[in-house]
């Protein structure tokens, strides 16, 4: 059981607000997968739900390994900044950073999401090997992240804000795990569905899952009718018309 799991003590256990994140429903991240090009469907189909936006540009979170999908539960870490000098964290050891505790508490397909710190590193190449030992498919962080050849060699796909070498141990301090965070103006719970690829970010919230799903999949396939139409020689005026090849 998740709730006795021994914990690193690296954060205080009242500031770990789940111990496991609530699982998808069953089929959801296959389907999602499926998708073909996942982010764009989905950034349309909420805004045909009248879901508030919860997508991300690859031009703000960076993709770290190009043509990789991911879709999973998100698995939150919230850091600030230290209020120590960093040069006096550093003689004094203070490290101060429990992203690893979210590592402990991962399950097999969990995405893990940090609402970091900026100009600095949120992780590095020992965390994402450890994440991807405990069954993370990966991570999006608003903010710095390092050792990219590290993590690119061991496939663990990262999207953030920064690049730097800068390290976040001396300066940035993990104030919760698995409790509200907010990506850039996108407000991500723990167990919202994360959907990540070239194009950018979305979240989904989990109660909408099945419903964002469904209308996903018929706009694919209406796009798969499309594409279709353009391999056939259809003249463009009657390429858009949703209806071709369709009774």
């Amino acid at each position: 059981m998740a709730e006795s799991k021994r914990l690193t003590g690296r954060i205080a256990a009242e500031h770990i607000k789940l111990m496991a994140v609530p699982r998808p429903p069953q089929g959801a991240v296959a389907r999602l997968i499926a998708l073909g090009d996942a982010t764009g469907i989905i950034s349309d189909t909420m805004d045909e739900l009248g879901i508030a936006a919860g997508v991300i540009a690859a031009s703000v979170l960076k993709p770290t390994i190009a043509g990789r999908t991911i879709a999973g539960p998100a698995l939150t870490v919230r850091n600030i900044l230290q209020r120590i000098d960093p040069i006096e964290g550093a003689r004094q050891h203070v490290n101060r950073m429990a992203e690893f505790e979210a590592h402990n508490l991962a399950q097999q397909g969990d995405v893990l999401v940090v609402q970091g710190v900026a100009n600095v590193s949120n992780m590095g190449g020992i965390s994402a090997q450890t994440g991807k030992r405990q069954g993370e498919i990966g991570a999006i962080v608003s903010g710095g992240v390092r050792d990219i050849a590290h993590s690119r060699a061991i496939a663990y796909p990262i999207w953030a804000s920064d690049l730097t070498p800068v390290t976040g141990k001396w300066r940035i301090e993990t104030v919760e795990i698995n409790g509200p965070i907010e990506i850039g103006a996108v407000r991500v719970a723990p167990g919202d569905l994360v959907v990540a690829d070239d194009t950018g970010v979305c979240f989904i919230p989990r109660d909408v899952v099945l419903e964002v799903l469904d209308t996903a999949e018929q706009k694919a396939k209406a796009e798969a009718v499309r594409c279709k139409a353009i391999d056939d020689g259809v003249p463009v005026p009657d390429i858009s018309r949703a209806t071709y090849g369709q009774k």
